[in-house]
C-alpha cells in the first residue's frame, strides 16, 4: 500500500517535470524576466541609491529570488484547472491513488520547476559583491520550503475554481499585495508607515526575503531562526489546507 503510493507520488512528480520540461519557451521567460529586473530596475535605482553599505542592485537579489518563487508557484496552480478542462485529471484520478498523494506529488513537481528557476539564479550570484556563496544551501532551504508553501496555495486557490480567467484574476489579487509588502524592494527596518509595517509583519514572504537576505548577505530584520519557524509553519498550515481543498475539490 505505501509502496504504491510513493510509487504514484513519483508519476505525477515525473509528470508534472516533463511538462516543464518540453514548455522551453516557459523556462526561457521565466528566467529572462527576474533577470530584467535585476539588471534593469536594480541598475537603473542602484545608480543612486544603497541599501545597509551595498548597491540597490545587491540588496534586490534575495528579493527577486523570491519573486521567483511566489510568481513561480502560485501560477502552478493553473495547471489543476487546465487538466479538468481537457480531463487529464480525470485519468489521473483513475489511478489506485490517493488524493493526498496525487496533491503531494504536484507539490513536489511545482516545486521542481521553481527551484531549477532559483538554481539558475543561483549561479548569477558571483556577480553580485555583497553576496556570500557560503549562505546559499541555507538560502535555498528557505526557498524551498516557501516553494513548498506558495505550490500548495496556488493548487489550492486551483481546486476552487474552473475558470482560467478566473484564477489568474485571483492569483494576481494574492500574489502582488504579497510581494510588494514583503520588503523584496525595501528595506524594512526603515521607518515604514503604520499599516505597511502591519502588512511587512503580516506577510509570511516578508519573512522567507528576510531569512534569504539574511543567510546571503548578513543583513536581516528578524533572527534567522524566527525566519525559518514562520516559513515553516506557513507551508505545513498551506499543505494541510491545499490537501484537504484538493480532496474535496470537484470534478
Amino acid at each position: 500500500m505505501i509502496l504504491r503510493e510513493l510509487s504514484g507520488l513519483t508519476g505525477v512528480w515525473w509528470r508534472e517535470f516533463k511538462v516543464f520540461w518540453r514548455e522551453r519557451s516557459r523556462i526561457v521567460a521565466s528566467i529572462i524576466s527576474p533577470l530584467m529586473w535585476l539588471f534593469i530596475f536594480g541598475s537603473g535605482v542602484g545608480a543612486h541609491y544603497s541599501v545597509a553599505g551595498v548597491s540597490y542592485r545587491d540588496f534586490i537579489y534575495p528579493g527577486i529570488l523570491a519573486m521567483t518563487v511566489i510568481f513561480g508557484s502560485v501560477f502552478f496552480g493553473l495547471y489543476i484547472v487546465w487538466d479538468r478542462k481537457i480531463d487529464v485529471f480525470k485519468a489521473v484520478l483513475v489511478a489506485p491513488l490517493s488524493r493526498t498523494s496525487i496533491f503531494l506529488g504536484k507539490v513536489l513537481g511545482g516545486c521542481t520547476d521553481v527551484l531549477l528557476q532559483v538554481m539558475v539564479l543561483f549561479l548569477f550570484s558571483f556577480l553580485f559583491s555583497a553576496i556570500d556563496p557560503r549562505g546559499l544551501p541555507q538560502a535555498f532551504l528557505f526557498l524551498f520550503l516557501s516553494s513548498v508553501a506558495f505550490v500548495s496555495l496556488g493548487l489550492a486557490i486551483g481546486s476552487l475554481l474552473k475558470s482560467l480567467e478566473g484564477f489568474q484574476l485571483i492569483s494576481a489579487f494574492v500574489i502582488f499585495p504579497l510581494y510588494f509588502s514583503s520588503g523584496a524592494l525595501f528595506p524594512v527596518d526603515r521607518q515604514l508607515p503604520s499599516w505597511l509595517d502591519v502588512l511587512v509583519m503580516l506577510n509570511p514572504l516578508s519573512y522567507t526575503v528576510d531569512g534569504v537576505r539574511g543567510s546571503l548577505m548578513g543583513i536581516h530584520h528578524h533572527p534567522l531562526m524566527i525566519d525559518f519557524i514562520v516559513v515553516s509553519t506557513f507551508a505545513f498550515f498551506m499543505v494541510m489546507t491545499g490537501s484537504f481543498l484538493f480532496s474535496r475539490m470537484k470534478i
